[in-house]
């Protein structure tokens, strides 16, 4: 059971700060969303633009493959199974999302948009901050590394011994009658 929880503490860890990458990539390459400012307000430059929903898929996109990569790691250093390295990959890929979300945040573009647009000028063009909108996609990472950890347990794990059936022997007297004519 010692050995089971450290090697727990070891993947909690180690997958959360795999959520750095996930936050560098994401920051890397989440779509800008373009913003212009006059002399009265902040405007998206492209009213259509589908550049907001798509840092959120970027974000859901690139969880997702971590997720997968985490689950097929744990599921090779712990090829034995067990609960506390499942919930460790649980727990520390939701960990990983949110210090990713955050670390994406606080490295993009300036969080005060009012400042950028002074900063950047009447009619420039300038990048709005880095958002999570669906904060849902902070769970891809998390069901991913579940559901690929199970799907490989189900496949390549360790199997339970297969029930040895005994038949138990019949007994001689079985369907004679008894003394009282039964």
């Amino acid at each position: 059971m010692k050995k089971e929880l450290r090697d727990a503490v070891i993947i909690a860890a180690a997958v959360t700060v795999a959520g750095v990458a996930l936050g560098l990539l994401w920051l890397w390459l989440a779509p800008r969303v373009p913003l212009i400012a006059d002399d009265k307000a902040v405007f998206l430059k492209d009213t259509e633009g589908e550049e907001a929903i798509g840092g959120d898929g970027t974000f859901i996109l690139l969880a997702l493959g971590l997720g997968v990569l985490s689950a097929a790691a744990v599921f090779l250093f712990r090829r034995n199974g067990g609960i506390a390295p499942v919930v460790a990959l649980a727990v520390g890929a939701l960990l990983a999302s949110v210090l990713a979300w955050r670390l994406g945040i606080w490295l993009g573009p300036n969080q005060d948009v009012v400042a950028a647009a002074k900063a950047a000028g009447q009619g420039v063009t300038f990048d709005a901050p880095l958002k999570l909108d669906a904060k849902g996609a902070l769970l891809a990472w998390p069901v991913a590394a579940m559901a690929v950890h199970l799907g490989l347990t189900a496949l390549f794990g360790p199997r339970d011994p297969d029930p040895v059936w005994q038949v138990p022997p019949l007994d001689p007297g079985l369907g004679k009658p008894d003394s009282a004519g039964h």
